[in-house]
């Protein structure tokens, strides 16, 4: 729970720093950046301050390498008194400066951060030195200086304002994130080469009417829709209506699809499921994005009862799609059931599989290679089904276990080898292939740097 701050602490706080800044400077005789967040009231930190500080802690890093500028030395303190970094660099302080006053000059987030630079002899650098104006109140847009020694606004004004503008910021900056990080599984998807029966770098494996770059284009077509999936999870009350309110932009976005590949269905189930995934993330703390078993457990609660209820009163006679006979005729739910169960053979099968090709040595290429058989050897895949029939997908299940108890991480020839074989039978995984996305997506969620 947050905690209160008196002043005391605050003066304490603030001599220190200074103190801090004095050594820091004798020292290392570098330019430095001293990071500190701009909040009104007693309380200066908690969960969502900690994420704002990190947020600006991340674009300051990125504009610093963008600029070719390295950081010599840093170090930060997390106290309830507020959230500081201290940077030092090889740079000239009005290079350093430029830089930082336009991430503070950005609209909104960047009023709450305050980037003080200090020259090596410890003169700080004042923005007027770059012929700019003092910096703008957070609520009026008028000088902040003035409104400050005015008491032009209270302090619950400022706390709301600070919280809208975190949570507007924080809530952007996620789905960006989480979009980016969807498209990418896509692309690395279909990147994986060979993959049996399925369109990769090579060729179009058991596919006439695709190819790599329909794939690409589709992948990009996404983009805005994973974002939006996340924006929904944020919103939603609770975790079921997370998923109704997702049906909808699902198939506008399945249109966008077959605008972007002129009427080719690319990425119908993945479109399904990493929209799910994407909802689930909306609805998790970030810090919770790193862990594969909490994501996919909020897609178990969010689709939970999803195959009795659009199951329901399904006979042979209203049964009209591949999947609705398969359910009848043998009890397959299919992506659905995968959903409902948070999807078991990504968690408990092709994420291992990856995580442990990549821990011996092999490419993320090789690794998804290896996932994407192991979870068509666990599972039933319902397009391998359309395609052959139930025996011989039965079948080459078997075969592809015996297969990868002999050579868990197959070869390319064992793989090209299996490509010839399910193009001759006219096979194709479309189902797993939309797992390994999700494989990829989880793994990426896992490394990416969360500061």
């Amino acid at each position: 729970m947050p905690m209160e701050v008196s002043l005391q602490e605050m003066l304490v706080t603030r001599e220190r720093r200074a103190i801090r800044q004095k050594v820091l400077l004798s020292t290392y005789g570098k330019t430095m950046i001293c990071f500190t967040m701009n909040i009104a009231g007693p309380v200066k930190n908690s969960s969502l301050i900690r994420r704002g500080y990190a947020l600006g802690k991340r674009l300051l890093r990125q504009q610093l390498e963008v600029a070719g500028i390295p950081i010599a030395y840093s170090e930060e303190i997390q106290e309830k008194t507020g959230n500081e970094a201290i940077f030092l660099l090889d740079a000239d302080p009005l290079a350093v400066k430029a830089i930082t006053v336009e991430i503070e000059d950005q609209p909104a987030v960047g009023r709450l951060f305050d980037m003080d630079v200090l020259c090596p002899n410890g003169r700080k650098v004042d923005r007027q030195e770059l012929g700019l104006s003092g910096r703008k109140c957070l609520i009026c847009g008028g000088m902040a200086q003035a409104c400050a020694r005015s008491r032009a606004h209270t302090v619950s004004e400022l706390q709301e304002k600070t919280q809208e503008i975190l949570c507007e910021a924080l809530d952007t900056a996620d789905s960006a994130d989480a979009a980016r990080l969807a498209t990418q599984a896509l692309l690395y998807e279909v990147a994986t080469t060979p993959k049996p029966g399925l369109v990769d770098r090579e060729n179009s494996g058991s596919h006439r009417d695709m190819d790599f770059f329909t794939f690409q284009a589709s992948a990009a077509a996404l983009h805005p829709y994973f974002a939006q999936c996340v924006k929904i999870g944020r919103e939603a009350v609770d975790a079921q209506e997370t998923f109704r309110r997702l049906r909808l932009p699902g198939k506008l976005a399945e249109g966008e699809m077959l605008r972007a590949t002129a009427g080719v269905n690319t990425h119908k189930g993945a479109i399904f499921s990493m929209g799910i995934l994407c909802g689930a993330l909306g609805r998790l703390e970030r810090e919770q994005w790193c862990s594969p078993g909490a994501v996919l457990a909020e897609c178990a609660a969010m689709t939970k009862g999803l195959v009795s209820q659009d199951y329901v009163n399904l006979s042979s006679e209203t049964a009209k799609t591949a999947g609705q006979k398969l359910y009848l005729q043998y009890g397959i739910t299919g992506v659905r059931g995968q959903a409902e169960a948070g999807f078991p053979a990504v968690l408990s099968v092709g994420l291992p599989k990856l995580e442990a090709a990549l821990a011996v040595g092999k490419s993320i290429n090789e690794a998804g290679c290896a996932a994407l058989l192991a979870m068509l050897a666990d599972t039933v895949d319902t397009n391998m089904i359309h395609r052959g029939g139930y025996e011989l997908a039965k079948e080459t299940a078997e075969k592809l276990r015996m297969l990868l108890a002999k050579e868990p991480f197959p070869s390319k020839a064992t793989l090209e080898a299996l490509n010839e074989e399910f193009v001759q039978k006219n096979l194709s995984p479309g189902g797993t292939a939309d797992l390994l996305a999700l494989v990829y997506m989880l793994h990426f969620l896992k490394e990416e740097p969360h500061e």
